[in-house]
């Protein structure tokens, strides 16, 4: 990495970029291409990471984290991008990022021995559950019910295009338990999967095809009052206060993987020849190279300036959302342009940028649209609308 970078990376941030390359590039990208193929991770992975340590970056050493400062998690972020599997990349991300997140912030100390300490080593996959099928990007108007009766609640309703749903050991449930309070209504719940009444179907997609995505059916699912987690009705806070990391994250997988198959396609460009020179010395082309490799580094110092704000607990629900809004849609720029250069076999599934265009395009879908993150730029400018953090 440049020495223009050392401001945010220092020398042990390095060493760990070093050291997870090495470990992906021996652990993980020989198995892509049948990852994609299974369409799910082994459960061999999610330990290796576990005990690799790297599912507790963010996390309090009592319970078997590294507690490392926030740069650790860029540079995960940043590695896996360069693995050419979206789907990867998700499940892998999604179960610490979503999952493990809210337990450490939302969990009581009996569902952090239960579930935390286990996911941190990689021994209990999590899954975050909040999308449906008449929903997507508006969390307040989903229809799954959670209702007390006694000392359980009983959970019915569905939720789809779940990132890691069918193979996850627990489910982070989102549901209403007051429905006539609307955003305020909204709590999350902890539901082992193999509680009677939860049944799960595996997905189909055009991309992120290493991941198991899943449609999850809640029918009468009863679970303990202990299962709740955090505070009762207070889950579309808890949701929307975590919709910044996962923003800023998914705003590093998309300069990541842009500047992944740029460097896949300069390599391209110097041994392919046409008329009689190689291809990177047509101006046109390497004009489109410039052009690509300002916008990325534009993105990317300004990722960094993010996280270096979020790190001092500013609450950046208008920049998260910039951030991800041209990230993603840069990303997707990217892998259009670098398809073209590499011609028909841009197109052929045994070259990188077929799977790269198909995964890079669920950047402006996931995590919150680009319509939607347009809209709360549009009200925090136009209609001067606050957004805060939950006290």
């Amino acid at each position: 990495m440049s020495d223009s970078y050392s401001y945010y990376f220092n020398d042990d941030h390095q060493l760990f970029r070093q050291s997870l390359r090495d470990f992906l590039e021996k652990e993980v990208r020989p198995h892509v291409d049948q990852w994609e193929k299974d369409g799910q991770l082994p459960r061999s992975i999610y330990q290796k990471f576990g005990q690799m340590g790297y599912f507790g970056i963010a996390q309090e050493e009592k319970y078997g984290g590294l507690n490392l400062d926030i740069w650790h998690n860029v540079i995960m972020d940043e590695e896996i991008g360069r693995m050419n599997s979206g789907g990867f990349g998700a499940s892998i991300g999604a179960h610490p990022l979503l999952a493990l997140t809210h337990l450490k912030h939302e969990g009581t100390e009996e569902q952090k021995q239960s579930y935390l300490v286990p996911g941190i080593l990689g021994e209990k996959i999590g899954c975050l559950a909040i999308t449906e099928s008449g929903g997507g990007s508006d969390v307040q108007a989903l229809r799954t019910t959670a209702v007390k009766d006694g000392d359980d609640y009983v959970l019915n309703g569905s939720k789809t295009f779940i990132t890691n749903g069918v193979t996850s050991d627990f489910l982070i449930i989102v549901a209403k338990t007051d429905p006539e309070l609307k955003a305020k209504g909204i709590s999350l719940f902890i539901v082992d999967r193999d509680t009677p009444g939860l049944s799960a179907t595996m997905l189909d997609k055009l991309g992120w095809r290493a991941s198991d995505t899943g449609e999850i059916a809640l029918d009468d699912v009863r679970i303990p009052s202990t299962q709740l987690l955090g505070r009762e009705n207070q889950g579309f806070f808890y949701i929307m206060q975590h919709f910044v990391s996962e923003r800023l994250a998914m705003a590093v997988g998309g300069y990541a993987a842009a500047e992944y198959a740029l460097e896949l396609t300069l390599q391209y460009m110097n041994e392919r020849e046409a008329f009689g020179k190689k291809i990177n010395r047509f101006q046109v082309l390497r004009h489109r190279i410039a052009q690509m490799a300002a916008e990325i580094e534009m993105n990317k110092i300004f990722v960094y300036s993010l996280y270096a704000r979020f790190e001092q607990d500013d609450y950046l629900v208008k920049e998260a959302s910039m951030a991800k809004l041209l990230s993603t849609q840069l990303a997707d720029k990217v892998m259009t342009e670098c398809l073209q250069m590499f011609g028909g076999y841009g197109f052929m599934e045994e070259y990188p940028m077929a799977r790269m265009f198909r995964d890079t395009r669920l950047g402006q879908i996931g995590g919150g649209t680009s319509e939607i993150l347009c809209e709360i730029i549009s009200k925090m400018m136009i209609d001067s609308k606050g957004y805060h953090a939950p006290a």
